[in-house]
């Protein structure tokens, strides 16, 4: 089809509409290993980098650096990487598609973590601190982007929820590897940090052979005039997908597509369109987005930043038994998305948005009260973390899946990366600079405070939802907000 003005062809295909009946099959379950494995990666290299602190800054570590400079400046070039590889990575990944970035990212964090492993000098665990970020921020724009794009959509809420919670396997794995790889009765004081890092390295590495195998996003692909090859792919999942069940006796008719999508490669979708569909076509969904993540980084803040220092000074629990506990409430983290995400399917977006952020603010004010009170100990008061991060983890996770998909596909890498960019910086820069003073007093008020202040901001953000939370649940990404390059779709006969 040409379009009268320009002579450029436009494209139309039914490429969304196919994607989104699929039923799920071994086709999505491959790719969803591929893809969201690496979430994973971040949440084993964040616990590590705490738990390892402690042994770098011990004599004959073989690294000249003190556990401030671990948790401080590494920490924030850690977080800085992130903030920034997420923005680059995100205009790469809209610009040159979903699957070479997300190669090209999770290389990025294989170099970083085993140059981490090889530092001999602070400066560069300093420089490669901020290289593992780099890729990671990356990550978190190619990944989120190419999920929500190949899932169907009525699957779409809890793949997405589930994926992002796998962050709290890596930190509960990393918890439990640092107490085993930090003991000296096994490896040397020297050896047992770096091969903590190295062990991401090799795990990483089977992620990438894995993703190889994973296809470019199809949505992407007919967005940038390579409708052929689109087609192509869903024919092949197709194929897949019904032989697969015939071998297993089972017969799959998929349902007819009655709606295609038709794209102008005349319109504008370079970085000032997507600036303006941000500000001013989507205002309410930009708040929203901004809100959510803010609110999420400010509660976690709230409970982990002072974790190991809240059960030593309160509870006199040691050093070394802090990542015991740890892990338990990483598991609370992890069972949230993965239990409550098919609600959001169901249910829908706007009423668990809304309970799961509320819920765990309300939460985290009655943990607050009763810490306050005296009526915790190191165990009940883990126990109550974990009945907040429950709720929290499926509410955070709700962040990442809303902006995903509530902003034209054109803007979707960069959409996610602006917000995690704000809120892993807020949470990241400006939360420890308020928390770090409150918790290290060992005064009961001041960890009180720093708990009420992010129920608070969590409480808020769940307020927001309420009004301003879109109704996404099993609808077509393309219903939700049209390509910027799109024009009217029209009935197929």
């Amino acid at each position: 089809m040409l379009d009268q003005d320009s002579g450029k062809p436009t494209v139309t295909t039914r490429v969304p509409g196919r994607l989104d009946r699929l039923p799920w099959s071994v086709w999505h379950t491959r790719i969803l290993i591929g893809l969201g494995s690496v979430w994973i990666l971040d949440g084993l290299e964040v616990t590590v980098v705490g738990n390892v602190a402690g042994r770098l800054s011990e004599p004959g570590s073989g690294l000249d650096i003190t556990s401030a400079q671990v948790t401080g400046p590494a920490a924030a070039l850690y977080v800085a990487g992130a903030c920034v590889g997420a923005l680059v990575f995100a205009w790469l990944t809209d610009r040159y598609g979903r699957k070479k970035l997300f190669m090209v990212t999770l290389g990025v964090y294989l170099a970083g973590t085993a140059l981490t492993a090889l530092s001999v000098e602070a400066w560069m665990f300093f420089a490669f601190r901020f290289v593992t970020g780099f890729g990671i921020g990356g990550e978190y724009a190619a990944i989120n982007s190419a999920i929500d794009e190949l899932m169907p959509a009525r699957f779409r809420g809890r793949v997405d929820l589930a994926v992002n919670g796998t962050f709290w396997a890596g930190a509960a794995a990393g918890a439990l590897l640092s107490v085993f790889m930090l003991n000296t009765a096994y490896f040397p004081i020297n050896v047992g940090w770096r091969l903590t890092f190295g062990l991401g390295v090799v795990l990483g590495f089977v992620i990438l052979l894995v993703r190889r195998h994973v296809p470019e996003s199809p949505r992407w692909l007919c967005l940038h005039g390579r409708a052929d090859e689109a087609e192509e792919l869903v024919d092949d999942a197709e194929e897949r997908i019904v032989e697969h069940a015939r071998e297993h006796g089972k017969d799959v008719e998929l349902a007819p597509v009655t709606r295609d999508l038709t794209i102008d490669p005349n319109k504008d979708a370079g970085l000032g369109a997507i600036a303006r569909t941000l500000v001013r076509d989507y205002p309410k969904r930009s708040v929203l987005g901004f809100a959510l993540f803010v609110g999420q980084a400010f509660l976690y803040n709230a409970i982990t930043f002072g974790f190991g220092s809240i059960l030593e000074k309160f509870y006199d629990v040691p050093s070394d038994r802090t990542g015991y506990y740890f892990a338990v409430i990483a598991v609370g983290n992890l069972l949230g998305p993965l239990l409550l995400g098919h609600l959001f399917d169901t249910v829908g977006r706007r009423v668990m948005i809304t309970t799961t952020y509320i819920g765990s603010g309300v939460l985290l004010f009655g943990t607050a009260w009763l810490f306050g009170a005296g009526h915790l100990n190191a165990v009940t008061l883990t126990a109550c973390w974990c009945a907040v991060l429950f709720v929290a983890s499926t509410g955070a996770s709700s962040a990442y899946l809303t902006v995903s998909e509530i902003f034209p596909m054109e803007a979707r890498a960069s959409a996610i990366a602006l917000f995690y960019a704000v809120g892993t910086a807020a949470g990241g820069i400006a939360g420890p600079l308020v928390f770090s003073d409150l918790t290290k007093t060992g005064v009961v008020s001041d960890t009180v405070l720093a708990f009420c202040i992010g129920a608070a901001l969590m409480v808020a953000a769940g307020l927001v939802a309420a009004f301003l939370a879109v109704r996404a649940e099993r609808r077509s990404l393309e219903d939700i907000a049209a390509p910027l390059t799109s024009v009217p779709r029209k009935a197929v006969p």
